[in-house]
């Protein structure tokens, strides 16, 4: 199940997302995280963020909306306190970065350079740029493939970006990302959604509006997976998140078009989700005589 992407060898395809699994640091407490493929960090932006006002998590039929508004302690203090703590782990990690202008994007990323364990960025661009009035950078195809440029002039480490689904054509917006020089892309971001507290009439969530992610978004993610990598799927690697639960769900990412996949609302109520997934991906390799895990991408096109 070894597979090497974007010039970076990862044990298995089986990943944690961000947002969902810390900084790795709390997981150790229940299982061997060094048995995954790559742990996906929780946001890291410039300086720290509080995050947005409670109530910002809400339970909705087959997955949950959230809004934390990108709580994190910021890079400087995660390199100072947290980077030590996951040194020496045998396993990949990727820092999910995120700002509210190209130049925090840029500079978040300068300081993980020299971060030896950080083999690779994951953008996060479903954040407004407060110097385009508050566009999100992922839903104008202009600003992100200008964000992409700009970082790729200033790393050396792959650069994957993690795609909006809530865009009207999530192919062309693969395109810029391509052109611009991203290594990588992730597919899918959560929804946006609404929840109503029908006694006390008014919405769920603080900031009413949330991102859905849980089994309720498997089907768009399979279906954007699939339509990106008929476009681009000999041009560059797609990471599949979105719903995942089980190891037949991680196989619909896969057979679609992904070269990886990210466990992520899973881990919250099943936090050994991504051990399932990699037992059970091994047992159906072995079932079906497949020896090569990569055998197994995009096998969908072919049999349509």
């Amino acid at each position: 199940m070894e597979i090497e992407l974007f010039g970076v060898k990862f044990k298995n395809p089986v990943w944690v997302a961000s947002g969902t699994f810390g900084y790795g640091v709390e997981a150790q407490e229940i299982y061997d995280i060094s048995k995954l493929g790559a742990v996906v960090t929780k946001g890291l932006s410039l300086k720290p963020r509080l995050g947005n006002d409670i109530p910002r998590i809400a339970e909705t039929p087959c997955g949950m909306l959230n809004s934390i508004g990108l709580q994190n302690p910021g890079v400087e203090k995660f390199l100072k306190d947290i980077y030590p703590k996951i040194k020496n782990v045998d396993t990949k990690f990727i820092a999910n970065v995120f700002g509210e202008s190209e130049e925090e994007y840029v500079e978040v990323c300068l300081a993980l350079e020299d971060a030896e364990k950080i083999v690779a960025y994951e953008l996060n661009v479903s954040c407004p740029n407060v110097k385009k009035g508050g566009i999100v950078f992922g839903h104008d195809p202009i600003v992100l493939g200008k964000l992409v440029e700009s970082i790729k002039k200033r790393i050396k480490k792959p650069l994957l970006v993690k795609l909006s689904p809530n865009v009207t054509d999530v192919t062309e917006f693969a395109k810029v990302c391509i052109e611009s020089g991203a290594e990588g892309l992730v597919l899918i971001n959560t929804l946006l959604g609404m929840k109503i507290n029908i006694r006390k009439k008014k919405p769920d969530l603080a900031t009413k509006t949330g991102g859905l992610s849980g089994p309720a978004i498997l089907p768009i993610a399979v279906r954007m997976i699939y339509q990106v990598y008929e476009r681009f799927g000999d041009v560059i690697p797609i990471i599949g998140v979105g719903g995942i639960t089980t190891w037949e769900d991680a196989l619909e990412h896969v057979m679609a078009g992904a070269s990886a996949v990210q466990i992520g609302t899973a881990n919250f109520y099943d936090p050994l989700s991504p051990l399932k997934v990699i037992e059970g991906i091994g047992k159906f390799m072995k079932e079906e005589n497949i020896n090569d895990f990569t055998q197994l991408i995009g096998i969908a096109h072919k049999n349509t």
